[in-house]
């Protein structure tokens, strides 16, 4: 049961926030999950919002890739309810069941291929330290570019920041949802 009442329409709002309710549909069809606590301050919810169109939409960081990073930085963060909702994503963007598993498992990733290895021990890194030791920094870096690794490093920090949302808030993980071990 969430701490706070869920926003899950504009109705729930006074009428001059409404429009933030408004935006958070137009993203996601729906209002849910942490934007659900995050329309609490509708202006930091707007503000938010065109990250996740950034990332959805824009972003060089290639899907299956991103997904890997916002996958383990939501097991890494203990989130139920941002993993929940990421893994569908993940399968959809061609993430192997046996990576998420390892993912979810928090398991040892070095049989991985060295593309997703070095994003799943990036991302634990950051996760767990609020750093990243050089070698692996430098592998991904030179692998890809500056711009690619600032873009994936705000996708697992901002995928981090929601799951912090959803776990104060208590932000249930939906009951038919791929569930994190308890």
């Amino acid at each position: 049961m969430p701490r706070v009442t869920p926003i899950t329409t504009k109705s729930d709002l006074p009428a001059e926030h409404q429009g933030a309710a408004d935006a958070v549909v137009k993203v996601f069809g729906r209002v849910r999950g942490p934007f659900s606590m995050l329309l609490h301050s509708p202006k930091l919810a707007e503000r938010l919002l065109p990250l996740v169109t950034f990332f959805r939409d824009e972003s060089i960081v290639e899907a299956k890739l991103r997904s890997v990073a916002i996958l383990t930085a939501a097991s890494e963060r203990e989130a139920a309810y941002v993993w929940a909702a990421q893994v569908a994503a993940a399968r959809g963007n061609g993430v192997r069941e046996e990576l998420i598993d390892l993912i979810r498992a928090k398991g040892d990733p070095g049989k991985l291929p060295a593309e997703e290895r070095e994003i799943v021990s990036y991302t634990r890194q950051l996760m767990r330290t609020n750093r990243v030791d050089q070698a692996t920094f430098d592998a991904l870096k030179k692998r890809y570019s500056a711009q690619w690794l600032v873009e994936l490093t705000a996708a697992a920090s901002y995928f981090a920041f929601v799951s912090g949302i959803a776990n104060a808030f208590e932000v249930p993980a939906p009951p038919d949802g791929d569930k994190l071990p308890v």
